[in-house]
């Protein structure tokens, strides 16, 4: 699979600017169907960065509705990847 295939945005929240900024740990929306070797090297790829460590959370889907309208929301994927000393992603800075 193509990089740009496996992550498919970065997540932002709160939580995921203090994992930044406190453990040096990047979130990202992945591919369901991919695995946390394919998450390292779509990643190390993408940002010319060294990952450390992947995690990844199969987030469930939510019931919403609107008005009379029930339905869900998808279910996704998460990757918490842990970059090596020093490197940093310059996509989640300054915003």
């Amino acid at each position: 699979m193509d990089p740009h295939q496996i992550i498919i945005r970065p997540v932002i929240s709160e939580k995921s600017y203090n994992l930044i900024e406190n453990e040096g740990q990047y979130t990202f929306e992945v591919d369901r169907r991919a695995n946390k070797n394919q998450i390292k090297k779509a990643v190390e790829e993408a940002f010319d960065v060294k990952v450390k460590k992947v995690n990844t959370v199969n987030v469930k889907s939510k019931p919403k509705r609107q008005g009379f309208t029930r339905g869900r929301t998808s279910t996704w994927k998460k990757a918490v990847v842990k970059l090596a000393e020093g490197d940093r992603i310059e996509l989640f800075e300054g915003v």
